[in-house]
């Protein structure tokens, strides 16, 4: 019994809140399809970077780079493996050009990690400013008839326009809320992931440098 009560007080509050009730709704829709994309999205990028930098480590040490690229190319989805295979890829080569091989590789990466989350910050103010003109034109609509309107219908009056501006407020407050707080889950989703590839771009670095002490040690003896 109380869901469908729960349901009709939506609905009622929905159609007493007037039009500008439907861009917020418009709004809010907008909202959940970027939050479910940039979470699916998002969650293929991610992996267990120190684990998986663990495997990495280990095929180095062991001399197996072409290992290592292949532990990268099982994960190609993910953003952390595409950067270390890009510097990988040249390890035979100078710092510099390994170095130039990250970076470049991480630059690919950071739009894909950070794509369309500003519109959910937009959405947010968008929606509290939609809710605020649904106040206005409430009041605005309210006052006006109330001018006209004879003494007995004007508290009828009055309240039905002040309803209608609440449930606009109210309705574009929910909707910038629930926007603001999964815009800082999911933008703190992504700078993890770029603080992993600053990490371990540098913790790769370190490891192919002393691969190339060690084989250049070992060519001098």
């Amino acid at each position: 019994m109380e869901s469908p009560n729960f349901l009709q007080s939506i609905v009622s509050a929905f159609q007493t809140g007037g039009t500008w009730m439907v861009p917020i709704a418009i709004a809010l829709a907008a909202s959940i399809s970027l939050v479910i994309e940039r979470s699916i999205r998002l969650t293929q990028m991610n992996i267990d970077g120190a684990t998986f930098m663990h495997e990495i480590q280990k095929y180095i040490l062991a001399n197996d780079v072409d290992g290592a690229i292949r532990i990268c190319n099982g994960a190609t989805r993910a953003a952390l493996p595409r950067v270390l295979k890009a510097g990988l890829q040249r390890a035979g080569r100078d710092d510099t050009q390994i170095q130039n091989a990250i970076d470049a590789a991480s630059l690919e990466v950071i739009p894909r990690l950070e794509r369309r989350l500003s519109y959910l910050a937009l959405i947010a103010n968008i929606s509290t400013l939609l809710g605020l003109l649904g106040t206005i034109n409430g009041l605005i609509r309210s006052f006006a008839a109330i001018a006209q309107a004879d003494p007995a219908q004007r508290q009828a009056i009055l309240s039905a326009g002040i309803s209608e501006a609440m449930n606009a407020t109210a309705f574009g407050l929910i909707t910038a809320i629930f926007t603001m707080i999964m815009h800082s889950f999911l933008t703190t989703r992504a700078s993890r992931i770029l603080e992993e590839i600053d990490e371990f771009g540098v913790k790769l670095m370190d490891l192919l440098s002393a691969r190339k002490y060690r084989h250049s040690t070992q060519k001098s003896e």
